[in-house]
């Protein structure tokens, strides 16, 4: 037998039971077990915790079916998204060089994520922290982002952004928040 009869005697012997045994290990997991819940067995983690959530702690926001019907309002440093009555669900504020951008919902405690949000043929994933907002109860989730960066051109249009237990929005086109990013964009250069 020559090189590759040889090669292709080898891979014929072993690819079968290799596969095999890929395919079991994958099918069996050791990593969960079968638990009780009110509809009957769930599978769970073995080390799997049940926390309560306080009674006072609010719940997350519906989600807005469709294209947001809130606005757009605006200060010289600072442009918020939100709905009548409500505080407001989109923050953006030009602070010491850098845009930061707050999703008003509540956020654990020392929790980290990413915001996704995808529009204008752009897609951010900024990383957020949970932070506390002086006057306000609770942490809600913030991050920061150099005002220059090409990828804020999809807050100039419509756009739709996703936050792990923050739920899903959906912001209509505006030229506020694209003014403020001009403007401190100018202020860093």
């Amino acid at each position: 037998m020559t090189g590759p009869e040889k090669d292709e005697a080898l891979i014929s012997r072993f690819a079968p039971p290799l596969l095999a045994l890929l395919l079991t290990a994958c099918s069996a997991s050791s990593a969960t077990t079968a638990a009780t819940g009110k509809d009957g067995p769930v599978d769970a983690p073995v080390d799997a915790v049940r926390v309560a959530m306080p009674a006072d702690s609010p719940a997350p926001p519906a989600t807005r079916a469709g294209v947001a019907d809130g606005k757009w309002t605006a200060t010289p440093d600072t442009a918020r998204f939100g709905y009548a009555g409500e505080a407001p669900a989109l923050s953006l504020e030009c602070r010491k060089g850098s845009l930061v951008v707050t999703r008003n919902v509540a956020a654990p405690v020392g929790a980290a994520a990413l915001f996704a949000l995808q529009g204008s043929g752009y897609i951010l994933r900024l990383p957020v922290d949970a932070t506390a907002i002086p006057g306000q109860r609770g942490y809600v989730w913030q991050g920061a982002i150099a005002p220059n960066d090409k990828r804020l051109t999809l807050f100039k249009g419509k756009f739709a952004g996703t936050l792990p237990g923050g739920g899903h929005i959906e912001v209509p086109a505006s030229e506020v928040p694209g003014t403020l990013i001009k403007r401190c964009a100018a202020r860093e250069a």
